[in-house]
């Protein structure tokens, strides 16, 4: 009963008052299939050149997060729609492969509309402990600012963005089929080559 309510807690106070759905968003329905047919995704659409908008998101201890806690640093963000489906798990665990190789300058996060209590769940049993996995369950507020929320199945679709120190989106990959992994060599060839720059 203690935990049901302190749920309930987190819950209430971290909530917005206006909601994803509160608000009006564009959809775009032409870009990302799922079972072969296509899903609405609600958002604007950034492209590579843009400033990448801030967003806030929360840790496991549903702490908020900001893209402007990352002031200063190179950050590969990579989306999944679950950690607990086979595809989100490999792309999870070779990302956090990778960054035991670059500089502390570059911060690899995973975002998923999972809740906190299931992405700590997921990384103590897969010993992801490199990268920081970060939920946009409480206000949609990165899915909807980065057009990647799915309309009707409140998951984030699959997709892959860097952003560099002064938080330009210098690549992107929205990954056609949800059910597809994403193009990790281009994905780490990239982060390389923006590790590498002074």
């Amino acid at each position: 009963m203690k935990l049901f309510t302190l749920i309930t807690f987190i819950f209430i106070t971290l909530s917005p008052s206006l909601s994803a759905h509160d608000i009006e968003l564009s959809e775009n329905s032409s870009l990302v299939k799922a079972g072969g047919k296509f899903v609405t995704l609600l958002g604007k659409q950034l492209n590579v050149g843009d400033h990448a908008p801030n967003f806030k998101v929360v840790n496991e201890s549903f702490s908020p997060v900001t893209l402007n806690s990352f002031k200063g640093k190179n950050i590969l963000i990579s989306v999944v729609p679950s950690l607990d489906t086979g595809v989100c798990s490999i792309q999870t665990k070779r990302f956090n492969e990778k960054v035991a190789s670059l500089s502390d300058n570059t911060i690899f996060l995973t975002i998923s509309n999972d809740l906190p209590f299931a992405q700590k769940r997921f990384c103590t049993t897969e010993s992801i402990n490199d990268i920081q996995v970060l939920s946009d369950s409480v206000w949609r507020d990165f899915g909807t600012k980065y057009g990647l929320l799915i309309k009707d199945m409140g998951l984030l679709t699959r997709s892959i963005f860097i952003i560099n120190s002064e938080h330009k989106i210098i690549y992107k990959e929205l990954v056609t089929n949800i059910s597809e992994h994403p193009n990790y060599e281009k994905a780490f060839e990239e982060i390389l080559l923006l590790n590498k720059k002074p």
